[in-house]
């Protein structure tokens, strides 16, 4: 059978045609447990009735017009997004790396305007910012850089959560002018800085005149316990902030949003999208914020997130290979002392999604509205994984 679809994915042998709630169906009738949500995606989990009918009504009514005009759901949802998060501005387009993109350019110009000729941002070792080619280049992987240099120039690497490392790149490099991080390194592993290290970059950027920029893309709207992960931090603000996957429980949005001396910065003709911000999506992203305060989700996360680590504790407490078990939120981490990669085709054949990263860390980005039931099924049959694949791999080692 010919395949029209390039193949830029490793796809797993399974389809699925329906879901609800946390719970998807196969091409067979087969259900399967979500725990992943889409990769942080589906924070209201799928099909949701409110965010169906706001799609539906939306899209038999207007979709699209252009950003020639003005667009009164944008309008509605910038002034949510910035009540929310206490920003400035927004621009909208349609993903994360959209939005890192724009965030790139405000870094940019910003230097451009400071009389910096050759602009440098400061990113993290094992970050992921996307895959267009300055977003990649941003990226902190290898592998993500492989086969596509020469990459963009104007970008220096430091380690994640390492302050005296990030002073002293500021101080080798006068051309810096902004820092770009994740406040949770996501596809770096579930990585959770120090309780102070944000707070610390903030002081640095701030005596140095650079923009802070954080990637909220997999840590925003609502993931981490927070609307934003930074809120975690009492008193900080970033410059500059960027969103997308939760933001539309699947319909395609991304933000990047500004404050302080990032405002402004972005003119007229200086960055646009033929699709960003359109009514369509504009009105999923409303309902999804409405959502999550109105059956407040955020309160959700918080309780059922301490219930599902203290289960995974519990349940794999005599497994040594269990290196650690990190979490924030609905961002959990299980870090074993082998490589993994197998456990997703293991957990998806007992029923449930789930996603292996940095080669040995079980991710788990389940949806916010989760009920006690569900995530008890969520440690039962990771767990089950786990220890079924950890016995695996001693038998094998013994023979």
């Amino acid at each position: 059978m010919t395949n029209s679809v390039m193949p830029t994915y490793g796809r797993f042998d399974v389809a699925f045609t329906k879901g609800e709630g946390v719970w998807l169906t196969d091409t067979n009738g087969k259900q399967y447990l979500d725990a992943l949500s889409g990769i942080a995606v589906c924070n209201l989990g799928h099909a949701h009735p409110a965010v169906a009918h706001a799609i539906s009504e939306q899209a038999a009514t207007l979709i699209h017009t252009s950003n020639l005009y003005h667009i009164p759901l944008q309008t509605e949802l910038a002034d949510k997004l910035t009540d929310l998060s206490g920003m400035e501005q927004v621009f909208f387009c349609n993903s994360g790396a959209e939005a890192n993109e724009a965030a790139i350019k405000i870094a940019r110009k910003y230097g451009h305007e400071q009389g910096i000729d050759k602009p440098v941002i400061i990113v993290m070792d094992n970050s992921f910012h996307g895959r267009t080619m300055a977003t990649l280049t941003a990226t902190g992987n290898a592998k993500v850089h492989a086969g596509f240099e020469p990459l963009v120039p104007g970008f220096v690497r430091v380690p994640y959560n390492d302050i005296d490392a990030l002073r002293m790149a500021i101080g080798h490099w006068p051309e810096a002018v902004a820092v770009m991080l994740e406040p949770v390194q996501g596809e770096g592993g579930i990585k959770i800085p120090a309780d102070d290290y944000l707070a610390d970059v903030r002081d640095l950027c701030t005596q140095r005149k650079l923009l802070m920029m954080l990637d909220e893309v997999q840590t925003g709207i609502g993931r981490t316990g927070k609307m934003f992960a930074f809120q975690h931090t009492e008193a900080l603000l970033p410059d500059v902030m960027m969103l997308a996957k939760g933001l539309g429980n699947g319909m395609p949005i991304g933000a990047c949003l500004v404050a302080g001396n990032a405002v402004d910065i972005l003119q007229a003709g200086n960055h646009g999208s033929t699709f960003g911000g359109n009514p369509l999506a504009c009105r999923a992203a409303l309902t999804v914020l409405n959502t999550i305060e109105k059956d407040n989700l955020l309160d959700n996360v918080n309780t059922i997130s301490t219930h599902i680590i203290e289960g995974f504790k519990q349940a794999l407490s005599k497994q040594n290979d269990v290196k650690e078990i990190r979490s924030l939120g609905f961002m959990f981490g299980i870090q074993l002392t082998v490589p993994c990669t197998e456990l997703v085709q293991i957990a998806l054949e007992k029923g449930i999604l789930i996603n292996v990263t940095a080669n040995n860390v079980v991710r788990l980005l389940p949806p916010l509205m989760i009920n006690i039931d569900e995530a008890n099924k969520i440690v039962a049959m990771v767990s089950e994984s786990i220890i079924d694949f950890l016995v695996s791999q001693a038998n094998e080692n013994e023979a």
